[in-house]
């Protein structure tokens, strides 16, 4: 469950590998840390777009839902999203790709990681980075999904892209 360090290779930006490096250093002798172990002060800096996310068991409509998410959502989303679900949220049809995600990371409680196209209004213009962190209460069962975005313009990423490219030409 916690051996290795590929997925953090596989990250693109520093940032994701901060809040990686963090996660792994509240895992214990193998055992998921809870969201007690996660201490908001440690993560100052992230905060606006960080995210805990927990499964809905209420309604089969509500398969996952935003238990707190930072004000760095704000711009994006129009709105506050604490309290929403995954599929009330204004994501042009990638209500399926999310739910994948988080599905696999509470069935697995293994970290996953990527790049998307946020699809929200105002959020057309950028990629979305991001690492999803299972969390659990009794260091087993996932219970919990720690979160973390970052939104960058797609011409910053183009641009960094091209420039890797010239590097290894």
């Amino acid at each position: 469950m916690l051996q290795g360090n590929a997925l953090r290779h596989q990250m693109v930006l520093p940032e994701q590998q901060a809040i990686y490096d963090y996660w792994r250093s509240k895992c214990r002798q193998g055992v998921l840390p809870s969201r007690e172990h996660i201490r908001p002060q440690d993560i100052r800096s992230h905060l606006p777009t960080i995210s805990l996310i927990e499964r809905c068991n209420k309604s089969e409509t509500c398969r996952y839902k935003y238990r707190l998410a930072g004000t760095g959502f704000w711009p994006f989303f129009q709105s506050e999203i604490t309290g929403k679900c995954v599929d009330e949220l204004p994501i042009a049809g990638r209500h399926d790709y999310w739910e994948r995600v988080l599905s696999r990371v509470m069935s697995t409680g293994r970290p996953s990681a990527g790049v998307t196209r946020p699809c929200t209004p105002r959020g057309a213009h950028l990629a979305q980075f991001w690492i999803r962190l299972p969390l659990s209460a009794n260091g087993k069962d996932i219970n919990m999904i720690l979160g973390f975005d970052k939104f960058v313009k797609l011409s910053e990423v183009e641009r960094e892209n091209s420039a890797q490219r010239q590097n290894y030409a």
